[in-house]
């Protein structure tokens, strides 16, 4: 457990999955399913997922990344529309790159719709560099995605 200021960092647990899933609802065109969300914390031995909560212990974001051997591919980072602004992907992010550490991974990765200057300025404000394309990798418009890495 992570405490930023007002926010905690917290693993992710089955009780978040209601508040996660809605999180996902709102943020993504095309967003992953609960049994989806649910699967990655109780089948997905590679996964690691951080909820951010407020004193009030309100989900207002999640993130979520994959240990591959000894890389880690953040899947997703989605904040409440309600607590956007507030810094709490920032701290989410900040809280993946430490657990990346800890974890003595190389770096990480993630992909990001080439049209999403907010994430991507968040990401390049942590290290991250784009290394790369995949073309049309979002199926709902065909729009391609950035790579972007981090080294350690």
């Amino acid at each position: 457990m992570f405490k930023i200021g007002s926010i905690i960092i917290t693993k992710m647990a089955l009780n978040h999955l209601e508040d996660v899933h809605a999180i996902e609802q709102e943020s993504f065109s095309v967003p992953w399913s609960k049994k989806e969300l649910q699967s990655e914390l109780t089948n997905n031995r590679l996964a690691v997922y951080l909820v951010a909560l407020n004193e009030n212990s309100d989900v207002m974001g999640y993130a979520g990344m994959w240990h591959v051997v000894n890389e880690g591919h953040i899947t997703n980072i989605a904040v409440k529309r309600e607590f956007r602004g507030q810094g709490v992907g920032s701290r989410l992010l900040e809280s993946i790159i430490e657990i990346a550490g800890q974890k003595e991974m190389i770096g990480i990765t993630l992909e990001v719709r080439i049209s999403n200057m907010k994430a991507q300025s968040l990401y390049t404000k942590y290290g991250f560099k784009p290394e790369g394309f995949r073309k049309r990798y979002y199926s709902d418009t065909n729009e391609d995605a950035i790579i972007m890495w981090k080294h350690f």
